[in-house]
């Protein structure tokens, strides 16, 4: 459990996963869909991530560097826990006022 929350505590690490869960993205969709992060902490968190076997990694070409992410079988049992997360959320915190 330690481990495991340790590794969901991480900024954007959630963010990512939830991305992915909507499938495959090149690092540039994928930047555009979290929207926010620095581009070196999203290459950083994307190493991560593949190194756990979260995500998976496609070097479609060199010459433009272009690649693609998506999630493993393991990294989409997330999706259980963001959906929790997203229950809680709509059950006890409410809309910021502007």
């Amino acid at each position: 459990m330690y481990a495991a929350l340790n590794l969901l505590q991480e900024k954007w690490t959630l963010h990512i996963i939830r991305a992915l869960l909507e499938g495959p993205k090149g690092f540039n969709e994928l930047s555009r869909a979290i929207g926010g992060v620095n581009p070196a902490t999203l290459s950083q968190r994307l190493d991560h991530l593949v190194r756990l076997g979260l995500v998976e990694k496609t070097v479609e070409s060199y010459m433009p560097p272009r690649t693609r992410y998506r999630l493993t079988p393991s990294g989409e049992e997330l999706e259980a826990v963001i959906q929790a997360v997203d229950r809680w959320a709509r059950k006890h915190l409410r809309a910021p006022v502007s």
